[in-house]
């Protein structure tokens, strides 16, 4: 049982910062963009506009990311407090999460992944979520028009070379984003979610999500998570062993 809350407090944290789905779950083929160009045009001026909104060009510029807050789940009527603390800085990136049923952490130090779990890791932080605003323009990162089911609401999709996707959705009038969802498979189950975001701050001249919902759907299971965050340090200078793989 321990076991399967780690797992579950992993896709927590990096799905809280960062939402993500591989090739083989509802990737957008080749024929899905012949025919929906007029429409991808138009999520692209979307993105654009929101990367605006989050703060243009010193969100692209943006050299690193620190965030320190709580993550508590509630899972099959259970409470499990937590806190997190996660930074990306160009390529490398590390999570971290402390509960009462067990302490996780990933780190990538531009060569290596190493997962406190043996033989289990998430997709890179820095593929997924938030800090793809800044990928925005990108050669290899494509927007997207929203899928079908999707059409209703005001939004676009980030595609990463890598075949992860984020879908965000934008408030109409200020174009920063509402929300975002997706759907990802670990370790060979599907886990599908969606985010509200409830509150943000402005750090460093960046709009920056500080206090976000969240749903997991796990097949059979729901689980629902509520983050905060405590602290966030936009550009500040990383240690030289911020990023060190644990021996």
């Amino acid at each position: 049982m321990k076991k399967f809350y780690g797992y579950l407090l992993v896709i927590l944290l990096v799905s809280g910062t960062a939402i993500a789905q591989p090739d083989s779950v509802g990737k957008t083929t080749t024929n899905e963009k012949a025919t929906t160009i007029s429409p991808d045009n138009v999520a692209l001026d979307i993105a654009k506009a929101t990367l605006a909104a989050h703060g243009g060009e010193k969100l692209k510029k943006m050299t690193s990311l620190v965030q320190k807050g709580s993550a508590d789940l509630t899972f099959m009527g259970q409470a499990l407090p937590g806190v997190f603390s996660t930074a990306v800085s160009g390529d490398k990136y590390y999570f971290e999460i402390n509960s009462a049923v067990q302490s996780l952490k990933q780190v990538y130090d531009g060569r290596s992944t190493y997962s406190s779990i043996p033989g289990f890791s998430l997709p890179p932080m820095t593929s997924l979520g938030f800090p793809i605003l800044q990928r925005i323009g990108d050669k290899g990162f494509v927007i997207t028009a929203l899928r079908e089911d999707k059409k209703k609401k005001k939004g676009f999709r980030i595609t990463t070379p890598d075949g992860f996707y984020t879908d965000f959705f934008v408030d109409e009038k200020t174009s920063q984003m509402k929300g975002y969802e997706s759907a990802y498979d670990v370790g060979g189950r599907v886990v599908t979610t969606s985010v509200e975001v409830d509150e943000f701050e402005t750090v460093e001249g960046l709009l920056i999500p500080k206090k976000y919902s969240q749903r997991f759907d796990l097949g059979q299971i729901t689980a629902y998570a509520n983050f905060k965050t405590k602290q966030t340090l936009v550009n500040s200078p990383m240690a030289d062993d911020s990023f060190v793989i644990p021996k």
